[in-house]
């Protein structure tokens, strides 16, 4: 999350408002509702990781065993099997 001057984005009299509350401190403000975004979602994270499991998942059915997968992402044995089990409901 990248910071915003309060200066460049709220009018001096909220400014003011806001330094009788908190001076000089890191304040968030959080989204309305209705706005918010979900995890992963503005960074690309989310979809990173739903094009990775679906490469685990493919990988898998032709024929890479669990523990090679398992090597090659860096993940346990355990977290390929649910992305397997997951990717299968699909």
């Amino acid at each position: 999350m990248a910071y915003i001057k309060a200066q460049n984005v709220l009018p001096e009299e909220i400014i003011k408002v806001i330094q009788e509350y908190i001076d000089g401190e890191c304040l968030y403000i959080p989204r309305k509702n209705g706005n918010e975004k979900s995890w992963g979602e503005k960074n690309g994270t989310r979809s990173n990781l739903k094009k990775r499991d679906c490469e685990i998942f493919n990988r898998y059915v032709y024929g890479e065993k669990i523990d090679e997968l398992a090597k090659r992402y860096y993940l346990s044995e355990k977290s390929i099997r649910r992305i397997i089990n997951k990717e299968k409901l699909k």
